[in-house]
């Protein structure tokens, strides 16, 4: 498809422009929207709601939103252990399908639990050291549920500018006291929390963050926050959504690797990233903890309960993440990982962060990430264009989701792929724009 078939108006404006549309009819508003979505979507440059027509491995067969079938080298699937088809994997569930069914039926508040998920918290609060532990139907949920399920309106939350979707809806969710500060800028959640406590001696602080940002992979200094925390009588807040079993010989991710797993009175965990299921968790310090957020966490208490298949793959799941060929697949994907990131940069192309499952390459505008997109899937490649306000304007970006299972012949063929598809979307921006 030739650039100058693509209208000016499919590679402006991002999901911002209409977040929120005005005007009496409720519904009807949203039709601007549509409009522009469907005019990218007609064109090429609508990079999202696909599917897989297999499973989510190293190579799979894809359909757009449009039903467009395509395949190629997946690095936009979440599995970062390569564990959603493990053989074991696969047995445990249809095991717990044959014992309870497909369903928990219930609130875990009321009779939703199972012996799997009552045995999930237990491996859990193994793995963390002790704590209480929480489940949670998603990952969004538990970041949800703990801002706001400890927060209330007269307290305060003081998060990073980059803090996950969750988070930041749990916040506004709970209070009308909410501080951000600068990504990693400690100096500005010191002034953030100097400022409060200057005025505020009596209620509670929670400082929001996560040990590893996925548009950015990078991390915060675990150990000067906790340290700034109990200087202004805060408490602390980590999301382990994406390092948690990925990232670590123990499988602890960054929290791990900083040894500061303790440090955080509050942990957040997601197990859609390595633990092959939908779910998350919260983990506290004591049970008076737990049992607050079972009752008065909203998700957690008017939400049907993980189901027993979900609880025994994620049991199953870190089974594998604790044993030695949990290590062995660790030490694969962050062989991967290092790989990718190196030959990206010899092929010229910006990489951000630091190693993690998530590579993020930077694009620059909307406009040229709409054309690489389009490209890259054409030619066999498969990741997730992130646009703003994901990310800062002009920050477009590939988020490549590294995996265990791909092969260093993957790693190579996808640069090789995205290297030239970048140099086809430069050529069709600059034609776009003369022929404008």
């Amino acid at each position: 498809m030739s650039a100058k078939n693509v209208p000016e108006e499919a590679l402006n404006g991002s999901l911002r422009d209409y977040r929120t549309p005005g005007g009496i009819d409720l519904l009807g508003r949203t039709a601007g929207f549509y409009q522009w979505q469907n005019l990218r979507r007609t064109h090429g440059v609508w990079p999202y709601a696909r599917s897989t027509a297999t499973a989510p491995g190293a190579r799979c067969d894809a359909r757009t939103d449009a039903g467009q079938a395509f395949s190629g080298i997946n690095f936009a699937s979440q599995d970062y252990l390569s564990l959603s088809s493990h053989p074991a994997i696969k047995l445990a569930a249809f095991e717990a399908i044959d014992t309870y069914g497909v369903h928990s039926a219930g609130s875990a508040a009321l009779l939703g639990n199972t012996a799997n998920s009552l045995e999930l918290e237990r491996d859990l609060s193994d793995f963390l050291g002790g704590r209480d532990i929480v489940l949670y139907p998603t990952g969004w949920m538990a970041g949800f549920g703990a801002v706001q399920g400890f927060v209330r309106a007269s307290d305060y939350v003081v998060l990073d500018v980059l803090a996950h979707s969750c988070l930041q809806e749990g916040a506004r969710a709970a209070t009308q006291n909410i501080h951000h500060h600068g990504h990693l800028n400690l100096e500005g959640l010191v002034r953030k929390l100097e400022r409060i406590r200057g005025h505020d001696k009596e209620n509670g602080i929670l400082v929001v963050t996560e040990s590893l940002f996925s548009m950015h992979s990078d991390t915060p200094d675990i150990g000067a926050l906790r340290a700034i925390c109990d200087r202004y009588n805060a408490t602390l807040l980590v999301d382990c959504a994406h390092d948690l079993g990925s990232i670590g010989d123990d499988g602890l991710g960054h929290l791990g690797l900083q040894q500061m797993v303790d440090a955080a009175d509050i942990i957040v965990g997601s197990f859609s990233k390595t633990f092959a299921s939908n779910g998350g968790f919260i983990a506290v310090k004591d049970r008076a903890m737990a049992e607050y957020l079972r009752y008065y966490s909203a998700p957690h208490t008017f939400s049907n309960a993980l189901s027993p298949v979900q609880a025994a793959i994620v049991r199953k799941a870190l089974e594998i993440v604790r044993s030695e060929e949990g290590r062995t697949l660790r030490r694969r994907l962050m062989d991967n990982i290092v790989h990718l990131r190196a030959r990206m940069q010899a092929a010229g192309l910006e990489v951000l962060g630091d190693p993690s499952p998530i590579v993020p390459v930077r694009v620059g505008t909307e406009a040229l990430g709409r054309f690489a997109s389009r490209e890259l899937a054409a030619r066999g490649g498969i990741a997730n264009l992130v646009e703003y306000p994901a990310v800062p304007q002009g920050g477009a970006r590939f988020r490549f989701q590294v995996m265990a299972a791909h092969t260093r012949q993957d790693v190579d063929e996808v640069v090789d792929i995205l290297a030239q598809a970048m140099k086809t979307a430069d050529l069709q921006y600059r034609q776009s724009y003369e022929s404008a």
